[in-house]
């Protein structure tokens, strides 16, 4: 039998080329140029036992759990918010009839910025892409007719998560429930929002002590609750390649969990309730590489380089979203196509949940039409398609483990250079994050611009414009929100309220652990604003430096 390089040099040889290759563009999003064909000769280096293993056993390679999907099927948990309190929550009830199994909440800018609803900053942007909340009174409302300790709940949140978190905490102990069986993941990842999203209120060294109060208070309190959710779905949409999502990613993670440990806290009392979040590109091989990669570098490094004993706290759980940037506004419905692909990729990569993107998503926030259609889209791969049988149904493949190794390689030499730089507080400052996301953005831009990478029905096979039906955003949310902004304010107990807050100041002053202090502060119904602006004036406010 020949070798594989005399099997290439027999057929791809330019002198002696049998079948001539055309011309196009074969590397992935990474920048990695893919060999024509893959043997066990790319994989001599490679211990199974040791680089693979079995499902359910370090290095989870493999998967986080034993049984995969044959014991349970991932949660579809569709992301979902818009407009005021009573819109989210009539879109939560449907799409729970159409059998989503959990719940994800999207909030709207000013939400996110820690603003209040009557502010004049969020003027205009009330209800525009998610759902407004400002205090305990919108959440009750968000989530009326749903019982916390069935149903697990999303929350993508990070500056304001704390609040946002006792706010959810608080609606569940008015309902009387057991804290202890309320579970859900809230997103709390400041350090994606420096590097990605800007979503920042807080300079990076209290944005990240107000995320370790989470470590310490969460499990002793909400023991089921997912603390943070490591997100590199937002560094890959602001241009990241799929390499250094998941070096950026997991270097984030790491720094929260060193910093845990400059607290100390018990690496295996925090580590388990880590969870992650991750973009699931166009580029299928890369992507199931690249959830493959990330279960076992987390594994390594938290078992050997942290000390962790508990097997669940080398478990890297995670969600994952199919890929809003990847979804052109031309010829929207093309992108029911796009996102049933990715939603494969992440099954077959092994994630625990998963939101699939609407087809409109491009123009404006899902129609209920196009939400559901997104579910299906979950179901039919879940019901139909048999991936569901068998676990990890591509391991032992030459080119899936070689690009397993490649990634991990890879994301790895970036962790170590981003330690060099002294962490990644540090490359946040210096801006390493920022220009190499801008270099990789460009690149993709200029293959997209020259036609080196062909997007369907964007730089190649383009027609006229087709319409869809489009979710339109009534602007009486605005005075809805500010009324009952207006109501809860005269109708709070105001000693209470002003003594909360004081609270929360005096927590934020001493270093002392935020989250008792929001817990009452939500209590007190009051606002996330107010709780913002009492925290603003201990911590400042961030002003991210011009990188030149």
């Amino acid at each position: 039998m020949k070798t594989k390089n005399e099997w290439m040099q027999s057929v791809y040889l330019p002198a002696t080329q049998k079948f001539p290759e055309r011309k196009y563009n074969f590397k992935n999003l990474s920048d990695m140029d893919p060999e024509p064909i893959h043997t066990a000769d790319d994989l001599r280096d490679w211990d199974a036992a040791r680089d693979l293993g079995y499902p359910g056993e370090f290095p989870y390679t493999r998967g986080v759990q034993s049984s995969v999907y044959r014991g349970k099927l991932w949660t579809m948990r569709m992301f979902a918010g818009f407009g005021s309190a009573e819109q989210t929550n009539e879109r939560f009830h449907a799409l729970m009839r159409a059998g989503q199994t959990g719940l994800s909440t999207a909030f709207d800018l000013p939400t996110l910025m820690g603003y209040d609803s009557d502010h004049p900053f969020s003027k205009g942007e009330v209800g525009k892409c998610g759902v407004a909340v400002s205090s305990l009174a919108d959440m009750e409302i968000l989530f009326q007719g749903i019982d916390p300790e069935q149903v697990t709940t999303s929350m993508t949140i990070n500056s304001p998560a704390n609040a946002i978190w006792a706010m959810y905490i608080a609606n569940a102990q008015k309902q009387g429930k057991d804290l202890t069986r309320v579970g859900g993941t809230i997103q709390n990842d400041i350090l994606k929002e420096y590097i990605a999203q800007k979503e920042f209120i807080f300079p990076p060294a209290p944005g990240v002590k107000l995320v370790i109060d989470t470590f310490e208070w969460g499990p002793r309190v909400v023991p089921k609750f997912n603390f943070i959710s490591v997100s590199g779905y937002h560094i890959r949409e602001a241009g990241a390649t799929g390499v250094q999502e998941l070096a950026f990613t997991l270097a984030d993670g790491f720094h929260y969990v060193e910093k845990a440990l400059e607290r100390g806290l018990d690496i295996d009392e925090f580590a388990p309730r880590i969870s992650f979040f991750w973009d699931i590109h166009n580029d299928f091989f890369e992507e199931v590489a690249k959830l493959r990669a990330a279960r076992r570098i987390w594994a390594r490094q938290m078992r050997d380089r942290y000390g962790a004993k508990n097997p669940k706290s080398w478990m890297l759980r995670t969600h994952s979203q199919t890929a809003g940037v990847s979804l052109p506004a031309q010829q929207p419905l093309n992108n029911i196509a796009r996102v049933a692909i990715q939603a494969l990729a992440a099954v077959l990569g092994g994630t625990q949940s998963l939101h699939t993107d609407a087809y409109d998503e491009a123009l404006a926030l899902p129609t209920e039409e196009a939400a559901t259609i997104a579910l299906r889209t979950q179901q039919i791969v879940a019901y139909e398609t048999g991936v569901a049988g068998v676990v990890d149904p591509l391991a032992g493949s030459y080119y899936v483990e070689k690009l397993t190794d490649d990634i991990e390689a890879a994301a790895l030499g970036y962790i170590e250079q981003i330690r060099a730089l002294g962490g990644v507080e540090e490359g946040i400052e210096l801006g390493f994050f920022q220009r190499e996301m801008a270099e990789a953005a460009y690149r993709y831009q200029r293959e997209v611009e020259t036609g080196d990478r062909i997007i369907v029905g964007v730089n190649a096979f383009v027609q006229d414009a087709v319409e869809v039906p489009i979710q339109l955003i009534d602007p009486e949310v605005e005075r809805v929100q500010e009324a009952r902004l207006a109501q809860v304010r005269r109708e709070r107990d105001p000693g209470r309220a002003e003594a909360a807050l004081t609270s929360l100041r005096d927590a934020a002053v001493t270093g002392a652990n935020t989250m008792p202090a929001f817990l009452e502060c939500a209590h007190a119904y009051t606002t996330l604003g107010e709780q913002m602006d009492t925290l603003k004036r201990v911590y400042g406010e961030y002003v991210e430096p011009v990188l030149v």
